[in-house]
């Protein structure tokens, strides 16, 4: 995420009145060209710096970004974007420039485009940029070397030998854990007749998933729980809270990669373990960093699925009842379409992580220097009319979905099998076992997370018939902590 505090208040746009790139706008007529000497244009050889930087003005009516409304609902103001300036040239609140793509053919085209590196060093200011980019606390705890930041061949070796954990036979030989993890959350308060979904079920139950799958012993899972709550805040916490909890993370996981090479078992540290051992040459650092990636990105876009899904089928009550009805006669295919459409709809990543142009290109007709930063807007790309037909209908059976919420390209996320088990589960045991859920809130009143990256509610109140506890009985005892 780019805000080091994605809990934090959205920054209103600190663009200026006059934005300082021209952009293409098909909508509108040519905007008027920048007078010479014009604002330093760092991209152009022998620029001269002028006392004040002129620019040039934005498209007219370009709706407010990144403010709170903007956050509760970015969709209006994603389509401006895709009908009138597809490729934006845009001041994050962070303020770093950037520019967004929201067009589909853009986007798709971009994911997969080896001259956009997921490499830092190549952003034209790097260092200017430094703590505003990335996985917040991930430089100062030295866990960079992962695979959202790095280009092949590294991402080949890294990406290969991660790739094991993650087979369709891996992910289905998982998927009784998940079950289990699954009805025990609910568990835990469906006798309460109202919870809140995401503090007691989105969230905990992929970060115990990820830190089975990863090899963490029980008793210390509650820690990544904790570590992980604050790298998202889901509750808020203290100014300097991310970074220490980034930092703890990164120095248990060094000291349980020690630990775990006197005693390997069938876990993904073990794995990556045994693969440096036979001349991989996985360095330690690599090794932590890639496990770090792994439990961060494979629990919050979960978190953010589990949530925004069930948020989506609340609001739609009669898409929800013809998945419920399928649920009852022992289909799985409405299902399976249903989390494809949520991730679609209302996905849990609203922009692509962070690329930089190694050389000069063009993105839908708009020149890109080399340096730039490219964020591919996935949220937009997956509502462009242009591919999807009705793309602001929720449709549980929609069968051409080609969606983005997962990437595409070889940066397409490993973990995504992994990330759909959990979402079907957690989705069919929630309706299956609470069938009269409801939301405990005014749809106006619920809060999102203001990160950049990840899109994904703050809490998620909700109300159902509580559960006899008969009922509870079938499903095992109620549980102590995982």
């Amino acid at each position: 995420m780019n805000d080091p505090r994605p809990d934090a208040r959205p920054a209103r746009d600190p663009r200026p009145a006059r934005d300082p790139r021209p952009v293409r706008d098909p909508g509108s007529a040519p905007e008027p060209a920048a007078p010479e000497p014009a604002a330093r244009d760092p991209h152009r050889p022998g620029a001269g710096t002028p006392a004040a930087p002129v620019a040039v003005p934005g498209p007219e009516g370009m709706p407010e970004l990144f403010s709170w409304e903007f956050a509760t609902d970015p969709y209006p103001a994603y389509a401006w974007l895709r009908e009138h300036a597809p490729v934006r040239w845009t001041r994050l609140p962070s303020g770093v420039d950037a520019w967004l793509v929201t067009r589909y053919a853009d986007a798709r085209e971009a994911l997969a485009d080896a001259r956009l590196s997921k490499n830092p060093v190549h952003h034209a200011d790097e260092a200017g940029a430094r703590g505003k980019t990335g996985i917040p606390g991930e430089r100062g705890a030295d866990l960079m070397t992962h695979l959202l930041n790095i280009d092949p061949p590294d991402h080949t070796r890294l990406r290969r030998l991660v790739s094991k954990a993650f087979t369709p036979r891996r992910v289905a030989a998982f998927a009784p854990r998940v079950a289990e993890l699954t009805d025990r959350f609910i568990d835990g308060f469906a006798a309460e007749g109202h919870a809140d979904l995401i503090h007691a079920f989105a969230f905990p139950l992929p970060i115990y998933a990820i830190c089975d799958l990863l090899g963490v012993p029980p008793e210390d899972q509650d820690d990544f729980r904790d570590w992980a709550g604050m790298m998202i805040r889901h509750g808020g916490g203290p100014r300097g809270g991310v970074a220490r909890s980034v930092k703890r993370m990164r120095a248990y996981l060094v000291e349980l990669i020690h630990r775990k090479r006197g005693d390997l078992g069938d876990d993904l540290i073990s794995g990556l373990i045994r693969a440096s051992d036979h001349g991989e040459h996985l360095t330690e650092n690599e090794a932590a960093a890639m496990a770090f990636i792994l439990l961060f990105a494979g629990f919050e876009t979960t978190v953010n699925l589990i949530g925004n899904g069930m948020h989506t089928l609340l609001r739609h009550p009669a898409q929800r009842a013809a998945l419920q009805e399928s649920l009852a006669r022992g289909e799985e295919g409405l299902l399976e379409t249903a989390v494809e459409e949520l991730l679609r709809f209302d996905g849990p990543v609203e922009l692509a992580t962070w690329r930089y142009a190694t050389e000069p290109l063009t993105i839908g007709g708009q020149p890109v220097a080399a340096g730039d930063p490219v964020l591919v807007v996935l949220a937009a790309a997956d509502r462009d009319p242009g591919r999807f037909a009705g793309p602001d209908t929720v449709d549980l059976a929609r069968r051409d979905n080609p969606h983005l919420g997962y990437g595409h390209g070889i940066h397409y996320c490993l973990g995504a099998p992994l990330a759909r088990l959990e979402a079907r589960t957690a989705l069919a045991t929630l309706l299956t076992r609470l069938p009269d859920l409801r939301l405990a809130a005014e749809p106006e009143d619920l809060r999102w997370r203001g990160g950049l990256i990840m899109r994904g509610l703050r809490t998620l109140p909700v109300a159902f018939t509580p559960e006899p506890a008969a009922v509870r009985g079938r499903h095992g005892d109620t549980p102590s902590p995982p």
